[in-house]
Formats: structure tokens, sequence, C-alpha cells
């Protein structure tokens, strides 16, 4: 009899494609799901999910519905969660319930009902700023930078009054939340890794970097900034770039993404870590955009650097992926432009409802848009 496997959050992006290779290695797959309106609109469960998946309709704060959930279930990973770095300033309640209270509820239930794995969807948002380095080769992790500095349009990390140069992040660098969202991603993973500990459920968190691919939610503005150039692009509109665009991401495909989560679960060298999930490469906002716009026949679009600067925004981070090649064999296998033309093929088939200037609106009558 196999193994059935738990992913709260499962009918959503990531978790949609982690249950497609799960029943493709024989797992038996469970889906718990809210089926949030600003992710899956009022359509009620995707198409794309498998109909293989069973699929339990609740709240991941709902400790009956948890408990259901866990049923007959030998492994989980949590992918609960709501995402937004922007909207997680304002809807502070809601991110801390949600993600934080959400996770508690999980891990009570699982105290009663242990598993053989958990594995934890982490995030690079917790870092902060990334790691930077300056002309001597000192590396330096700086705090957030000063609001007269932004208003000035100086958009760069300084030491001394000079510039410093961005590295690769590794997961030694200590973790430096700058928005609500990414403290309720540090707060996710350490409370599953110190109950985790505690019960003897090996647990694993795997940080995520800018993941992109099929299936993402095209019409939430606050979320994965490629989908957010293709709802303006296939609504004829200018991709919208803040700051100056040159600000650096690595971006990994959702199915490099799902190898981690496949890695991890049968890794006895993971229990108890931490790992940087990413391609290991960087590019630039601006650069992007432009490669969007591209596979997309859009160029004549051009983007629209806003020169704006949002609150909990950070300028440089990306990932260094050494620790999940030694330890999980985790090996990027879909290159930027591979990606790219298989969101281009999807999307031709997508319709999106354009949200970015009702979000730009929110946010600077907030304050959190300078």
């Amino acid at each position: 009899m196999s193994e059935r496997i738990l992913i709260t959050g499962g009918a959503g992006f990531v978790g949609s494609h982690l249950a497609d290779r799960l029943l493709q290695e024989g797992y038996k797959v469970r889906v718990l799901d809210s089926l949030a309106e600003q992710v899956h609109g009022t359509d009620g469960w995707p198409a794309y999910l498998d109909e293989r998946v069973e699929r339990i309709h609740g709240d991941i704060r709902d400790a009956e519905k948890v408990a259901e959930a866990l049923t007959d279930v030998s492994a989980v990973y949590h992918f609960a969660s709501v995402v937004g770095v922007g909207q997680s300033m304002y809807q502070i309640d809601y991110y801390t319930d949600v993600n934080n209270r959400g996770t508690a509820v999980l891990l009570e239930a699982l105290a009663k009902q242990p598993v053989r794995k958990l594995v934890v969807a982490s995030s690079m948002s917790l870092y902060g700023e990334g790691l930077y380095q300056d002309e001597s080769g000192n590396t330096h992790s700086p705090a957030e930078r000063a609001a007269g500095q932004l208003r000035d349009n100086d958009w760069e990390l300084r030491r001394d009054g000079k510039p410093l140069k961005p590295m690769a992040t590794p997961e030694t660098k200590q973790p430096s939340p700058s928005s609500v969202y990414a403290l309720s991603k540090y707060d996710q993973e350490k409370l599953c890794l110190m109950i985790g500990q505690a019960y003897g459920i090996p647990t694993t968190a795997l940080r995520f970097f800018n993941i992109y691919g099929t299936r993402q939610a095209l019409s939430n503005p606050y979320t994965g900034v490629l989908a957010i150039f293709s709802s303006r692009l296939l609504n004829n509109k200018a991709p919208v770039i803040f700051e100056d665009g040159e600000q650096r991401r690595d971006f990994v495909s959702v199915h490099d993404i799902v190898q981690a989560c496949v890695l991890a679960l049968d890794s006895e060298k993971a229990n108890g870590e931490v790992f940087n999930i990413g391609s290991g490469q960087n590019y630039s906002i601006r650069e992007i955009a432009a490669k969007v716009a591209q596979v997309l026949n859009k160029t004549a679009l051009e983007p629209e650097i806003t020169g704006e600067y949002r609150v909990g925004d950070i300028r440089h981070c990306f990932a260094d992926i050494e620790k999940a090649r030694t330890l999980l064999n985790y090996h990027p296998r879909v290159s930027l432009d591979e990606g790219l033309r298989e969101l281009a093929e999807w999307l031709r088939h997508q319709k999106a409802d354009d949200k970015v200037d009702s979000m730009r609106s929110e946010l600077s009558s907030r304050g959190l848009s300078l």
C-alpha cells in the first residue's frame, strides 16, 4: 500500500506541480486548501489539479480540518501561506494569523499525529538584503536603506559612501526580515524546525527564491514579478518596474522547486537543515521584463520605470545553492529561457485581470510607497 502525503496549500501554483510529481512517483496525495479568492478567484478547485488528488476544502487555522487532513498521512509538505510583501504591511493581522497561527495549528496536530517527514516552504524574503562585498573583499550584511536615500533615488547599498557589490547569499547569512510577510515566513521555518526537533519529526526548511512557471496566479498583484509582468502584457499594458529596475534576483523554475521538494522527502542529511533553493543565476528586474516581453511578442510595450520604492522591498538578493547541491544533490535543470518558453505557451491560453494600478494606489494611500 502506497504512502499518503499531505500538501497544505496544495491547490496552488507550487503545490499542484508537486502533487503531479508525487503521483508519478507512486504516492497517494491529499491536499488541504482554503481556495483563497486572491489566488484562485471564485471558480473553486482549479482544473489543473489532478483528479486523483484527495481534496479537503479547509483553512489551515481550522484544527478539525487539519486533524482530518492528517489522518493516515506519512509525510507533510507545509505550503499553506498568504503571500505578498507589500500587502502584508497593511494586512498585518491577516498575514500573521494565517502564516503564524496556521503553522502553530498544524504543528500542534502533528505533535499528536507524528509523520516521518515535514518539509516547510520557507522564503528568501527572510534574509532581507542579501550578502554584499566591499572593494576590499570584505563581506557585509547591511541593514535597510534609509528613507532619505531612497527619496533621492539613491538605490544601492553603501559603505563609507561607496556602493557595495551584491554576492550570492548563503544560508549562514543572518536573517533580517524587512516585511511582515518575511517575518511570518521566518517564524514558520523556526516553528517547524523547533517542534520537529522536540517531537522527533524529521523536518527540512526550503528557502525558495523567486519562483516562476505555469499555474502561477496572474491576478494577484502582490506576488510573483514574472506573473505580474505577464498579466500586464496580456492586457496590452507596459510592465511596471519599481526603483530603477537594476535590483537583482534569482528566478527559479517551479520544476526545479519540485525537484528539491522530492529530494528533501527521503534525505536524512536534510533533517533539521535549511536550504536555499534557487537557480544559482541572477538577473535584474529590467532584464526579466525584457525577456517576458520578448517571449510574448510584446516588445513594443516598453517598461514603465517608476522611480518609486515600496516599503518592505530590498535591493539585491540571490541564492548561493552550494549547500543544496552538496547535501540534497539538487541541480537546477531548467534554464530561464527554457522556462520562459514554457510559460509563454501556457500564457497564450490564459486570461488575466490586471490589478497593478489598484495595488499602487493602495500602497500610496497608506504611505507605503515613496
